[in-house]
């Protein structure tokens, strides 16, 4: 069934700033049936055309490392009412895998990643821009449990993506596009004032799109 005039909303923030908790917050208050997630991270350009050791060592923190074309693609697709097949990206062989997930559209969507307020395209079509701003040293710590236990990597694997792209195009890309967001919310996903004026702006939202 077509959704009408869905609420979009925009997720940013530094890796390991907390942006997984205030989504889960909204998907909570909301319900899953109601939400629909493009998460950035499903977008990564299939890397199998390079050698194991070339796929370890490439920037994945620069905008250029995403099909953010696509993205915008099945974002429009998801306005229009109309369901999408969402990439599947396995962060161990880094190389999207065949199968895709196939996401419906719904009330609300939301476009999660570090970079999606940095790509003008996408800011465009949201209705409301968060960035989740933690310090960096948590936001560090968090990268390099998640790394570990997550995604199989070696500490000094870890350390040294870090400092040789995470940092630097934290810095050049994801820092400056908080100035785009509508809503800034410190100390991560734990804010709980601001997460409640965020789900509050977005049941508004949803009463004038009339899909409340």
């Amino acid at each position: 069934m077509a959704i009408p005039n869905p609420v979009v909303i925009g997720l940013a923030g530094g890796s390991g700033s907390g942006k997984t908790t205030v989504l889960r917050c909204i998907i909570d208050a909301f319900g899953p049936t109601r939400i629909a997630v493009l998460d950035h991270d499903s977008y990564y350009r299939d890397l199998s055309h390079l050698p194991f050791e070339k796929r370890v060592a490439f920037n994945f923190d620069h905008p250029d490392a995403l099909e953010t074309d696509l993205m915008r693609r099945h974002l429009d697709r998801l306005i229009d009412g109309k369901a999408i097949e969402k990439p599947v990206y396995n962060f161990k062989t880094h190389n999207r895998e065949a199968t895709t997930t196939r996401v419906a559209p719904r009330p609300v969507v939301i476009v999660e990643g570090i970079l999606v307020l940095a790509e003008p395209e996408l800011v465009e079509r949201m209705d409301i821009k968060i960035y989740v701003d933690t310090a960096d040293d948590v936001r560090l710590m968090r990268r390099i449990r998640r790394d570990l236990q997550e995604r199989g990597r070696a500490i000094e694997t870890v350390l040294d993506q870090y400092e040789r792209t995470v940092r630097p195009m934290h810095l050049e890309f994801v820092e400056p596009s908080k100035r785009k967001a509508d809503v800034i919310i410190p100390r991560g996903g734990h804010n709980r004032v601001a997460i409640d004026m965020v789900l509050a702006r977005i049941h508004a939202l949803l009463r004038e799109h009339g899909t409340a």
